[in-house]
């Protein structure tokens, strides 16, 4: 920061904010402070209603650093954003009788493996990332309800 501020200011004659810039990776900046109020754990809404209102803020996000080099931070960032959706919607289903018939087998998985991964004993946070999850809700789930990527 301290070796562009002067570049910024002679040359192309801006006023540098030193409050409110820096030089640093997105997610450590105001990405995740904007997206935790928005991907609360206890929210009682729906998955759509949570993509509906997480959309915009991911959009302009995607704007604001469409011309980063590197895209794989960015990768991650979309994998962490479905987990927690996948968590969201996991504490949704409340409880293991509930997860197994209802929720899980009628996503494509089998009824041993649904009720293997409804009755785990693992907390919603490993639930998330687990392959049954990842098989009942892959990438084209959270496509086809238009989940904005960071990779546009």
């Amino acid at each position: 920061m301290t070796s562009i501020t002067p570049f910024l200011e002679a040359h192309l004659r801006l006023t540098v904010n030193t409050a409110k810039s820096a030089v640093d990776l997105p997610w450590r900046r105001a990405f995740v402070a904007k997206l935790s109020p928005l991907l609360k754990r206890s929210h009682e809404q729906s998955l759509t209603t949570t993509i509906r209102k997480l959309n915009p803020v991911l959009r302009s996000w995607v704007k604001y650093y469409r011309m980063t080099a590197s895209k794989r931070p960015f990768e991650a960032r979309n994998g962490w954003l479905r987990r927690r959706l996948r968590l969201i919607l996991w504490l949704h289903w409340k409880r293991a009788r509930t997860r197994r018939p209802r929720d899980l087998m009628r996503l494509n998985l089998t009824e041993p493996r649904a009720w293997m991964g409804a009755t785990n004993g693992r907390g919603p946070w490993w639930n998330s990332g687990a392959p049954h999850m990842n098989l009942a809700l892959p990438k084209k789930v959270f496509n086809g309800l238009s989940l904005v990527s960071l990779l546009m």
